[in-house]
């Protein structure tokens, strides 16, 4: 039996004690933390060990989680040294996280959740992984994601099909399905993502959660397992506009990098902006565009779009009553499918990426030497197959290994995304707007073993480059499978590196009506053991549903 067994094991000889004297890591913040740990209640070990907890407890429920980090127990006792001596620095002291398993860690693999990269090990953090531990974040694992990002599912070969928390029946989003899920269940403060289309506000959406798709060269994306130049950005996932906030001020950090040239696109005015410093925006008086194309009006009687109308319906009056402008936007450009089938860039982009980013000399490890080499990994009498691909993409990943930056249909579509930035921004300024909503998803985030997450609304902002956060917005009804509802969500897109003034809009939303509620399972409490080391959790490879077999192209 090899080290991803399908099969969970826990820490043998541990002594648990009642929840009642650990931390309470329920829908924890970063200032829940911080206070549990400066005022003395708790120390940074029992901090982390509550967290522990609870994914040894409940991962089987979601699973979220492909490993963890063995050295969290020691980091957690270092920093409670520190804490002691009064040293204690950093905006993140102590607060532990989760990464999507496509950032580069030097001291875990880097998977991407693949068979193939399951032996994959950087020797170097990514820039962004850096920036949070300088702050002093501690990396509990690395959570399971859809395979190499592609697809929205959140199902992968090497970690199996990740679990909505809401509704057991359904996904939990994508590409950063695992992390959403994670972050809904309170396995951690806040975790990472990384969004090609729609991969971070998909998560969010599906799990009652906030994001950011900060501006495209914002965060460097630099030992990031890569797709795209033009789609793809990285960023935070949090329970609260706050954290959010807090989390992309320290990933931002990482700066202007000479590797990731989009870096420097980002002005001066716009470097070491403190974000958590969130403005008291008030709706009265902001001019909101409605994206009408971006809505299924024609599916009320459909019971997956309903409750996602009726949610926006909802939010829309509220907005409206509180003294926003709400300016519907009819233009035949913004159309989501239309978009993505003209404009998609990713297939001609891919591979050239993945073999740089395979090819690197800080790659240690057994993994393939080339895209080529990944996907060769295929089904045989001899073998389950070392990835996989669901069938709805067999001719997206064909293309991309034989594609390129020089087929004459890249440079169309490049001259096409300019237009749409072009026509999005004459958007903004004709109609004086302060940003632009939309539901992330036209209609429930979908069940297992469908073809694909259909339906949602990111690649507008994934070809423009544009800044968009997700809220929470309402829950559909309550069914036998979904107690509380399945999580709608609302995207608030905005003009380039207006980070802080959609942050600013969703706070108030947060403010205004409390949407956001955490899975039933996920509020019952955990005994936390005294661990004596970090307890393996294995991902469940057995759960992957049979419409998406492995090592097939």
């Amino acid at each position: 039996m090899d080290n991803y067994s399908t099969r969970r094991s826990t820490n043998p000889g541990l002594q648990a004690r009642s929840a009642n004297n650990a931390f309470d890591a329920r829908e924890a913040t970063i200032d829940s933390v911080h206070h549990a740990i400066f005022s003395g209640l708790n120390t940074c070990r029992e901090v982390v060990s509550s967290f522990l907890a609870r994914i040894e407890a409940y991962n089987e429920r979601t699973n979220a989680i492909i490993t963890l980090n063995p050295n969290a127990l020691k980091i957690a006792d270092h920093m409670d040294e520190v804490l002691a001596a009064g040293n204690a620095t950093g905006s993140l002291f102590c607060i532990p996280i989760l990464l999507k398993d496509n950032y580069d860690t030097s001291d875990m693999p880097t998977t991407g959740g693949a068979l193939a990269m399951r032996e994959s090990q950087p020797t170097e953090d990514a820039p962004s992984v850096a920036a949070l531990k300088r702050e002093g974040a501690i990396i509990l694992g690395k959570a399971n994601l859809h395979e190499m990002a592609l697809e929205g599912i959140s199902v992968s070969s090497l970690g199996g099909q990740a679990i909505n928390p809401y509704d057991s029946t359904r996904t939990p989003g994508g590409s950063s399905g695992g992390t959403g899920a994670a972050v809904a269940a309170s396995f951690c403060v806040f975790g990472t993502g990384t969004d090609t289309v729609n991969s971070l506000r998909s998560p969010a959406s599906a799990n009652s959660l906030f994001s950011i798709r900060p501006t495209r060269g914002l965060i460097t994306r630099t030992g990031i397992i890569p797709i795209s130049v033009t789609h793809d950005v990285i960023g935070p996932i949090a329970r609260t506009i706050k954290d959010v906030a807090v989390a992309l001020t320290v990933m931002c950090k990482s700066g202007y990098d000479p590797a990731d040239n989009a870096t420097a696109l980002v002005p001066p005015a716009n470097r070491d902006i403190n974000y958590s410093a969130l403005p008291n925006t008030q709706l009265a008086g902001l001019r909101l565009g409605v994206l009408e194309g971006f809505f299924n009006h024609s599916g009320n009687s459909d019971p997956e779009v309903a409750p996602v109308n009726a949610a926006m319906d909802a939010w829309m009056a509220r907005l409206t009553a509180h003294g926003a402008t709400l300016i519907p936007i009819n233009e035949s450009i913004y159309n989501a499918s239309a978009i993505q089938a003209a404009y998609d860039v990713q297939r001609y982009e891919y591979r050239e990426l993945m073999d740089a980013y395979l090819a690197r000399p800080s790659l240690s490890g057994a993994h393939p030497s080339t895209l080529q080499d990944f996907y060769a990994r295929k089904a045989s009498k001899t073998s389950a197959g070392e990835f996989l691909v669901l069938p709805s993409q067999y001719e997206y990943v064909n293309t991309a290994l034989v594609s390129s930056t020089a087929n004459a249909t890249y440079h169309e579509r490049r001259l096409g995304i300019q237009n749409l930035t072009l026509a999005l921004a004459n958007t903004f300024a004709s109609h004086t707007l302060d940003a632009i909503i939309y539901p992330e998803q036209k209609n429930l985030v979908v069940h297992l073993g469908s073809a694909s997450q259909f339906g949602r609304n990111g690649i507008l902002a994934a070809l423009t480059g544009s800044p968009v956060v997700t809220v929470p917005i309402g829950f559909s009804k309550e069914s036998e499978t979904a107690p509380i509802g399945v999580p709608i969500g609302m995207e608030i897109l905005g003009r380039p590196f207006e980070e802080k003034k959609l942050l600013g809009i969703g706070y108030a939303m947060e403010k205004l009506r409390k949407v956001r509620r955490a899975p039933v399972w996920a509020r019952e409490e955990v005994d936390v053991p005294e661990y004596k080391e970090v307890p393996i959790v294995r991902p469940e490879r057995g759960d992957v549903p049979g419409e998406y077999p492995l090592g097939t192209l």
